[in-house]
């Protein structure tokens, strides 16, 4: 399986701009088989005053381009987050596309992000797990804050997850933080984990980049530095069930724990 993460730079205050260069940087990943963008790339993370007026509904802009980029280059699209307007409500939503184009799986950002971010404030945390059936395996989507928060890892692995994708807007300096998380999240529960960083400024924040590939042992396939790239690999999808077999880590978990008020 050929993937390709899409570590992206906003064109700050230029939406269409930005759509732009990611349908570019998207026709220019030619082989992949699962192509995934960063956390809310479409007007930038810190671009707070502009979530309301600039959020989408499913079938908007953000969306409509990035079904037609996966039914014409026949894969698997991660959209990244985009902030949507459902119902009156707004969420850090992003979708899993077939390679025709339809969605196959929605998340919306369980875990909000507040220290100096106004997403708590604005938008809703969703509520339910989202892991995807694909030909590659099952797919579990994730958001930037979600990888400190284990629990919701384990949740998309007790649905069958043996990939997460994580689309992320991780800010400086925290790069040790995010390292490390990507690997633990991938060590820990013996998945694949492929994640999209954002890179470049927004709103007088710089993001961390080092968008990453992660195999079920925690060993980084592929990576990137801070600046704007596409980070592709090839990955054995038997990898997983191996890794698994070879170290039964998982066999070990305790099930009375998930339940356990300590």
């Amino acid at each position: 399986m050929k993937v390709a993460s899409i570590q992206l730079a906003v064109v700050e205050n230029d939406k269409e701009k930005t759509l732009e260069k990611a349908a570019i940087a998207v026709e220019s990943c030619s082989d992949a088989d699962l192509i995934i963008l960063p956390e809310i790339w479409n007007i930038g993370f810190m671009s707070f005053d502009r979530y309301v007026g600039e959020a989408e509904e499913l079938d908007g802009p953000t969306v409509t381009l990035m079904s037609g980029l996966a039914k014409k280059k026949g894969a698997y699209i991660h959209t990244g987050s985009f902030v949507e307007n459902r119902n009156g409500r707004y969420y850090n939503t992003s979708l899993l596309l077939s390679p025709e184009g339809a969605i196959v799986a929605e998340y919306r950002k369980i875990h909000l992000f507040g220290y100096n971010s106004r997403e708590t404030q604005l938008l809703t945390p969703g509520t339910e797990v989202a892991v995807a059936k694909t030909v590659f395996g099952n797919l579990g989507l994730a958001t930037c804050f979600d990888l400190r928060f284990p629990e919701l890892f384990r949740a998309m692995v007790d649905k069958g997850a043996d990939m997460f994708l994580v689309c992320s807007a991780w800010p400086f300096p925290r790069l040790e933080a995010w390292s490390m998380l990507n690997r633990v999240r991938a060590l820990e529960n013996q998945c694949y984990l492929i994640s999209a960083n954002s890179a470049g400024l927004n709103g007088g924040s710089q993001f961390v980049g080092h968008s990453m590939v992660v195999d079920p042992w925690g060993t980084v396939l592929a990576g990137a530095g801070d600046q704007e790239m596409i980070v592709r690999t090839e990955i054995d999808t038997q990898a997983v069930a191996e890794a698994r077999d070879t170290f039964p880590g998982l066999a070990g978990r305790r099930d009375f724990l998930n339940k356990c008020a300590c």
